[in-house]
């Protein structure tokens, strides 16, 4: 009958107890809450990652707070100096009011101030346009119903109601009512004065949200 082998001569033996003295060891340190200088584990990397996420942030608040809205006239190098305070341009009545009457009012009184026969009436030398502001503006701040003569002849169309108030489709600002009447005013050979933001102020809140005006009423106006 042979012999087993020697365990001391069998090199898997050796193996086996190196892999245990190995995991002994490993679990001594662990027991023991030694770091493993055999490992890569380090905090300067998560240090670099939060250190750069601060100063990113930083940077984004700086460049928002300072970048002027990225303004070319902010970094226009040739501009006259600033004296900090903010100018609002003037804007030209005419102009605006123009601008106005061709974007709502040029379909029912046409480029010419003429109007439609027997429908939407004429401004141009018209004596409601020409006559009382007072009563001028309450007809664009609340529109107007019922037939109306204008320079002898009688029309039927409806007036919207532009003025920011009940029942607006509009609801245009008191500057843009002022602006579109000073046009009207001052336009195809008419002769009138100016109306004011003031004017139209006053009228919208002294009259409140009102219903449309009819020519009767308007014609008690002075």
């Amino acid at each position: 009958m042979s012999t087993p082998p020697s365990p001391q001569g069998d090199r898997r033996f050796d193996s086996a107890a190196n892999g245990d003295a190995e995991l002994l060891e490993s679990h001594a340190k662990a027991a023991s809450k030694q770091t493993d200088e055999k490992g890569n584990y380090s905090l300067l990397p998560l240090g670099l990652i939060f250190g750069s996420s601060a100063l990113i942030f930083w940077a984004a608040v700086y460049v928002t707070k300072f970048s002027g809205r990225y303004d070319p006239k902010m970094f226009d190098e040739t501009a006259p100096p600033s004296t900090g305070v903010e100018v609002v341009a003037k804007v030209d009545p005419i102009v605006a009011g123009k601008k106005l009457y061709l974007s709502a009012c040029v379909a029912c009184h046409l480029p010419d101030g003429n109007g439609i026969a027997g429908v939407n009436p004429p401004l141009a030398g018209a004596e409601w346009v020409l006559g009382s502001e007072e009563r001028l503006a309450r007809i664009v701040i609340h529109g107007l119903k019922g037939p109306i003569t204008v320079k002898g002849s009688q029309y039927n169309g409806a007036m919207p109601v532009f003025g920011k108030v009940a029942g607006s489709g509009y609801n245009w600002s008191d500057d843009k009512i002022a602006a579109v009447l000073t046009y009207i005013r001052q336009e195809w050979g008419n002769k009138g004065a100016a109306v004011s933001t003031e004017l139209v102020t006053a009228i919208r809140t002294k009259e409140g949200g009102r219903k449309e005006w009819s020519p009767e009423e308007l014609l008690q106006i002075p």
